[in-house]
């Protein structure tokens, strides 16, 4: 599997910054909430892979993150994460340049918005693969790896979806609330190897994932990703004696979730 790497973009600030020395693996980092954890992670001294079918976008994502202060630099991976073989493959890849992974971030998504008697298997079964299926391969690979790191950790970017419902969107409620339950049970599972696991649930973001299929939706009305990027950020930065096994973030404007 191949990697493309950043060219020395930006400078290394100056000092110690609080997540130097971290390789982060995102996926879904070409676009909205994916592209603004890449930057916001970053900017705080992460070495940051971004794992993305859309190449075209995650290269232009690639290129204006800040350069790494030491060692190899941020990377692209081109990644199907439904793919049987892929979790695997790609947390090989970046232990091989990197020499471990310190987080995982399930961010890559999808969804199909029609009646269940319009809903096709190929289309239920894209979105499972990608919304719930990619997380678990990937968490099993990488879970492998952090036991023997003695640490981790793993986010899992849920949805209001996990927690309610609405119409036409049976497949996208079922992948996120398997999320969700996913999330949950490693959590439990694997406090007593240091692997922390976070269940992200992220309200409506002003990100084409939205805004291009629902045109009618109010942009004001909806948060910019790159604060719920920074929430993530501290959730990161936990100290190790505790875990935040979920944690909600809401626009303050938007009301359909209390």
């Amino acid at each position: 599997m191949a990697v493309a790497t950043s060219p020395a973009t930006g400078t290394a600030g100056p000092g110690a910054q609080a997540l130097d020395g971290r390789t982060i693996l995102i996926t879904g980092g070409g676009s909205g909430l994916g592209a603004a954890l890449c930057r916001v992670l970053a900017a705080d001294g992460a070495r940051i892979v971004i794992a993305e079918r859309n190449l075209a976008g995650a290269q232009a994502v690639l290129e204006t993150l800040p350069a790494v202060a030491t060692g190899a630099g941020h990377s692209l991976l081109a990644l199907d994460v439904g793919r049987p073989d892929a979790g695997a493959q790609a947390i090989d890849t970046v232990c091989d340049r990197y020499g471990g992974v310190d987080v995982l971030i399930n961010n890559a998504g999808t969804d199909v918005t029609c009646a269940l008697d319009e809903l096709s298997y190929e289309d239920w079964d894209r979105v499972m693969r990608t919304n719930l299926y990619g997380p678990f391969l990937l968490s099993k690979a990488a879970v492998a790896v952090m036991k023997r790191q003695g640490r981790g950790q793993i986010i899992n970017i849920a949805s209001t979806a996990a927690k309610r419902a609405w119409p036409n969107a049976s497949a996208y409620h079922a992948s996120k609330w398997g999320l969700l339950g996913l999330s949950h049970g490693l959590h439990a599972e694997l406090r007593p190897f240091n692997i922390r696991v976070t269940a992200v649930i992220a309200g409506g973001m002003r990100t084409p994932f939205l805004l291009d299929r629902f045109p009618d939706l109010d942009p004001a009305l909806l948060q910019d990703p790159a604060h719920v990027a920074a929430v993530i950020r501290n959730v990161l930065l936990t100290p190790g004696e505790s875990v935040v096994p979920e944690i909600t973030i809401l626009p303050m404007q938007e009301t359909s979730w209390p």
